[in-house]
C-alpha cells in the first residue's frame, strides 16, 4: 500500500514540476516586460502558483484513481503500464499545446488563453489563423515539441508507471483507505478547507498584473474561463445594490438641458462612417502618437473636427462595432452581437437612419459573416451589404480579404446612382495581423511594429485616395465623415498593458465640406466613448437618441466628461481628474493614473466604474 502511496505523491510532484516549467518558459518569453521586477517576485509566482497547480494536478489524477480503484476492487490482472504512460502523454501533449496557444495569445491580447479564443476560431477558422501570424510561430512550435519530450523524459524518472495491485487487504480497509485518497485528491483538487473552493485570486500578490497571471495556472485558468461561460448565465460584477448602480449611471447621463452645438451646415446629411482597423491614438500625431505614421490623417485634422479624448469600448472589433452602431458598451467576458436574439433588441444607427428616409449600406472588404455581423445588420434594416463576395477574386490579396485600397475606390464610386440621402458604414482591414501589404511597406523593418506602421501607414494614404476621388461625385459636399477606430492596439509602441487606458484611446474625427468652416480645424477634449457617437449624430440631425442610454452627446456643453472601457473580467473608468483600472479576478484595483490625486475622486472613478460594469452586464442579460 505504501508504494500506491508513493506512486500518487510522485505524481503530484511531477505536475508540480511541469506546471513550474511552463510557467518559467511563459517568463523567459515575456522577460522583456519583466526587466524591473525582482528575483525574489519571479519566485512568488511559483509559491502563489502552486495550489492552482496541484489543483489541474488532482483533475488530472481523477482517471488514473478511477482506473486503480476499479481495478483494485474488481480486476483479476493488472492494468498494464503502458495505459499510464499514454495518458501522461496524451496530457503532456493538450498541456503543451495550451501552453504555446497561450503565449500567441497574451501576446496579443494581454490576457491569458480563455474560451474567447476557442470561441473565435470556432466562428472564423480563417480570419483566427490570420490573427497569429505576427506571432513567431516556428519558435513557439518548437517550444511546444520541447516541452512534449522534455515531460516524458521527466516523467520516465519520477512517475511509477505500474499498477500493481496493494497486497490483499480486507473489504473495510478497502474502503477506508480508497475514501481517504479520494477525500485527499477532492481537498487538493478544491484548493481549499474553507466554503468557497480556489479561484483566480489565488495567485495574486503583485501590483504587476503579468506577475499574477504568470502565477496561474494556465490550463486550471482556462478550464474555469469555459465552464463559466457555458454555465447558466449570471452576472459577475454586483459591486452594490441594484437601485445604487443604476442610480450612480443615471447620473452621469442627466443632463441639465437637452441641447447641443450645431457643428453642421444641414439636418440632412449623408452620414458615412469609416471604421478604422486597430488605428490607435499611438499613430495619430496629433494625440500624442509617432510622426509619420499616419501623415495624411493630420492633413484631415486640420480641416475637420477632433474629439481626442475618445476611448474604446473593449479590444475587440466584435466590440466596437456595436458600441459604434448600437452605443452600447463591451460586455468583458461577452459579446453581443453574437447572439442574435439579444442583439436584435438593441437599437441601431442603421435602423434610425433607415426609418427616416435613409438608403443604409455596408461595406467590408472580409466576409460580412464574421462573428455574425451580417446578421446583426440584416437584423437592424441594412439595405446592402458588400463584401469580399462582390469584389473579384482578383482583388482578394489577402486572407481577411480585399485590401483597403480596393474597398474604398469600390465605395466612392457607388453612390451616384444611389437613393439620397444614405447612410454607409465601412470597416477596413489592412491593419490587421498578419499585416500583409499588396505594395511596398513605407516602414523597412521586418518586426511586427514596423509592419503595424506600415500597413497603418497605407489604410492612411487609401483614405486620402478615398477622399480626393469622393470630391469628384456631387454627393460629397453634402457628406458627413466619421473617422474612428474599432479599437485600440498594443503595437506600434507595445507598452500598453490590457488594464492600461491608452490601448483604448483611439481618434475620433467628424470631417467633410458640412462641418461649418468655424468649426474646422477645433479639437472637443471632452472624454468619451465610441458609445457617444450614436446620440452625437443623431442629435446633430435633430433626431431622437435618448434610446441609446449608455450614449452621451460629445458636442452638447451639458453632457458629463467620462469614459469607460473593458477587458476579459476587467473595467477601466475615466474622469478628467483621475483614472482606475479593475481586475474583477483578483478583486483590486491594478491601475491608477494620478497616485497623488485626492482619495475621493479616485474613489468615486473606481465606484462609477464599478457601476458601470454592473449595470452594463445586467442589461446584457436582461435582453
Amino acid at each position: 500500500m505504501l508504494r500506491s502511496l508513493f506512486a500518487f505523491i510522485r505524481f503530484f510532484i511531477f505536475w508540480l514540476l511541469f506546471f513550474a516549467i511552463t510557467r518559467a518558459i511563459f517568463e523567459l518569453y515575456f522577460h522583456s516586460k519583466l526587466h524591473s521586477v525582482s528575483f525574489i517576485d519571479i519566485l512568488k509566482t511559483f509559491l502563489y502558483g502552486i495550489r492552482m497547480d496541484a489543483s489541474a494536478a488532482a483533475y488530472i489524477a481523477i482517471i488514473p484513481l478511477l482506473v486503480f480503484f476499479i481495478n483494485w476492487f474488481t480486476g483479476n490482472k493488472p492494468v498494464k503500464p503502458i495505459w499510464f504512460k499514454a495518458y501522461t502523454w496524451i496530457c503532456l501533449f493538450f498541456i503543451s499545446f495550451i501552453a504555446i496557444i497561450d503565449l500567441g495569445i497574451f501576446t496579443e491580447w494581454g490576457a491569458k488563453v480563455n474560451f474567447r479564443a476557442f470561441d473565435t476560431l470556432y466562428m472564423a477558422p480563417a480570419e483566427s489563423m490570420s490573427s497569429t501570424a505576427s506571432t513567431p510561430i516556428a519558435l513557439n512550435i518548437t517550444i511546444g515539441i520541447l516541452l512534449v519530450l522534455g515531460g516524458i523524459i521527466l516523467s520516465h524518472f519520477i512517475l511509477d508507471h505500474s499498477y500493481e495491485r496493494p497486497p490483499v487487504v480486507s473489504a473495510k480497509n478497502k474502503m477506508i483507505l480508497t475514501a481517504l485518497i479520494i477525500l485527499v485528491n477532492f481537498i487538493i483538487l478544491r484548493g481549499s478547507l474553507q466554503r468557497t473552493p480556489i479561484n483566480q485570486s489565488a495567485g495574486y500578490f503583485s501590483n504587476n498584473q503579468l506577475l499574477d497571471l504568470s502565477a496561474q495556472n494556465t490550463e486550471w485558468n482556462l478550464a474555469n474561463n469555459v465552464f463559466e461561460n457555458l454555465r447558466a448565465p449570471y452576472n459577475p460584477y454586483l459591486f452594490m445594490q441594484p437601485q445604487k448602480a443604476k442610480s450612480l449611471v443615471n447620473q452621469l447621463f442627466t443632463v441639465e438641458k437637452d441641447t447641443t452645438v450645431s457643428i453642421l451646415t444641414t439636418k440632412r446629411p449623408n452620414v458615412v462612417v469609416i471604421q478604422l482597423e486597430s488605428f490607435t491614438a499611438d499613430l495619430i500625431a496629433s494625440l500624442g502618437g509617432e510622426k509619420g505614421d499616419a501623415p495624411n490623417f493630420e492633413k484631415f485634422i486640420k480641416q475637420g473636427l477632433l474629439f481626442d479624448n475618445i476611448y474604446a469600448a473593449g479590444d475587440r472589433t466584435d466590440k466596437g462595432i456595436v458600441a459604434i452602431l448600437s452605443g452600447f458598451p463591451s460586455q468583458a467576458i461577452r459579446t453581443i452581437i453574437i447572439d442574435t436574439t439579444k442583439q436584435r433588441q438593441l437599437p441601431s444607427l442603421i435602423t434610425d437612419f433607415k426609418n427616416n428616409g435613409y438608403n443604409t449600406t455596408y461595406f467590408y472588404g472580409g466576409g460580412a459573416d464574421y462573428m455574425n455581423f451580417d446578421t446583426y445588420m440584416n437584423d437592424h434594416k441594412i439595405d446592402k451589404i458588400i463584401d469580399k463576395r462582390s469584389i473579384p477574386a482578383k482583388d482578394i490579396l489577402s486572407t481577411w480579404g480585399a485590401h483597403d485600397d480596393v474597398l474604398l475606390k469600390k465605395h466612392a464610386a457607388y453612390f451616384d446612382d444611389q437613393p439620397k440621402p444614405f447612410f454607409s458604414y465601412i470597416e477596413t482591414l489592412t491593419n490587421h495581423e498578419p499585416f500583409v501589404l499588396p505594395v511596398k511597406p513605407h516602414f523597412s523593418g521586418e518586426d511586427v511594429a514596423d509592419k503595424f506602421r506600415s500597413t497603418a501607414y497605407f489604410t492612411d494614404s487609401c483614405l486620402n485616395d478615398y477622399f480626393e476621388a469622393a470630391k469628384k461625385h456631387d454627393w460629397y459636399k453634402n457628406t458627413l465623415f466619421i473617422l474612428v477606430a474599432d479599437h485600440g492596439h498594443r503595437l506600434p509602441l507595445d507598452t500598453h498593458a490590457a488594464y492600461d487606458p491608452g490601448k483604448y484611446h483611439i481618434p475620433l474625427l467628424f470631417f467633410g465640406d458640412v462641418i461649418k468652416p468655424e468649426y474646422r480645424g477645433k479639437t472637443i477634449t471632452k472624454l468619451g466613448n465610441q458609445t457617444d457617437i450614436a446620440a452625437t449624430v443623431l442629435a446633430q440631425l435633430n433626431l431622437p437618441h435618448q434610446h441609446y442610454k449608455w450614449s452621451k452627446d460629445l458636442l452638447s456643453p451639458y453632457s458629463k466628461s467620462f469614459a469607460f472601457f473593458d477587458w476579459d473580467n476587467g473595467f477601466g473608468f475615466l474622469l478628467p481628474q483621475q483614472a482606475v483600472s479593475y481586475d474583477n479576478s483578483g478583486q483590486r484595483v491594478i491601475y491608477i493614473r494620478d497616485k497623488n490625486a485626492p482619495k475621493n475622486v479616485t474613489d468615486s472613478a473606481l465606484l462609477y466604474g464599478k457601476a458601470f460594469m454592473q449595470e452594463i452586464f445586467t442589461e446584457y442579460l436582461a435582453y
